[in-house]
């Protein structure tokens, strides 16, 4: 029991690190923005070639991926969104292709196996009661911590976050007060990005990186958003620790490669009961049809 409590909060808090960067683009902007899983792993990619191939620190590595990694996400809404902003089927389809086209493309440069790899921040682990976890996975636990009341003070108190939550309230309101709809998208859809890459950093070193792996993650991140309600970071929070202890509990009593399952499992009874998700903004049958 133990075990299970341990390691389903360390699972809770990975698949929050998956669909923080998710949520938080589309909570503010409005985008859905597929291309996460393959800028997860293009972050991940990012921060090993200047550690392997200009031999720049490990510090300096990843600074630089997280800031790259958001101006890719700026560019892919000035180059590609703006253009389509309104039309959701299709920023889904570009996003999509935009995320398909990065994995095909480090696919393509042979990233999988072990090769590629981040290191841990500290190696070894401790025992907690009987259970044995590493110090990488205690640093997501607070780290995990440290980013969500890092974002609840920035969307709360700095005027840029206070943008993001006028514009996500009533997006006409905040352009009658000057605040511009597109810079505000562009620049959720960046710090979105920068927190994917921030997952990778800090998740990564517990597994292989691989171009599949972006699949995965997108997989996750889409289910924990739209289970938790795809505008709710705090509903996001709750579907993660739902999802995560159902999968650590499917893992201990049925079988590892059952846990894939259980997000699935979960979008198809969310949809069912509660299409907008467990703190998403409801839309009665009537307002539906």
């Amino acid at each position: 029991m133990l075990s299970l409590l341990i390691y389903g909060t360390i699972q809770s808090v990975i698949l929050a690190f998956y669909a923080l960067g998710f949520s938080l683009a589309y909570g503010i902007s409005g985008v859905a923005n597929f291309a996460h899983g393959g800028l997860f792993i293009l972050s991940g990619f990012i921060a090993w070639s200047f550690m392997n191939y200009f031999h720049l620190p490990w510090f300096l590595s990843v600074a630089i991926s997280i800031v790259l990694t958001g101006m890719i996400g700026f560019v892919l809404y000035w180059g590609l969104l703006l253009r389509i902003r309104g039309i959701p089927l299709a920023e889904v389809v570009v996003t999509f292709a935009a995320g398909i086209a990065i994995l095909e493309f480090l696919a393509w440069k042979g990233l999988y196996g072990f090769y590629y790899n981040l290191p841990v921040f500290v190696k070894g682990g401790i025992e907690i009661g009987s259970v044995a976890v590493d110090y990488q996975r205690l640093i997501v636990l607070g780290t995990g911590a440290v980013l969500a009341a890092f974002l609840w003070f920035f969307v709360h108190h700095t005027k840029i976050g206070l943008a993001f939550r006028g514009i996500a309230q009533n997006e006409r309101t905040a352009l009658s007060l000057g605040i511009e709809s597109d810079w505000t998208g562009a620049l959720s859809l960046a710090l979105g990005s920068a927190l994917a890459a921030v997952s990778a950093i800090m998740i990564l070193p517990m597994g292989v990186m691989e171009a599949t792996v972006g699949y995965e993650v997108l997989i996750y991140a889409v289910a924990v958003a739209i289970v938790g309600g795809l505008e709710s970071i705090l509903g996001m929070v709750i579907a993660s620790f739902i999802i995560g202890f159902g999968q650590i509990a499917v893992a201990r009593y049925v079988g590892s490669s059952w846990m894939v399952i259980v997000p699935l499992a979960a979008i198809a009874f969310i949809l069912a009961i509660r299409p907008s998700g467990l703190l998403g903004k409801f839309k009665e049958l009537e307002e539906r049809v």
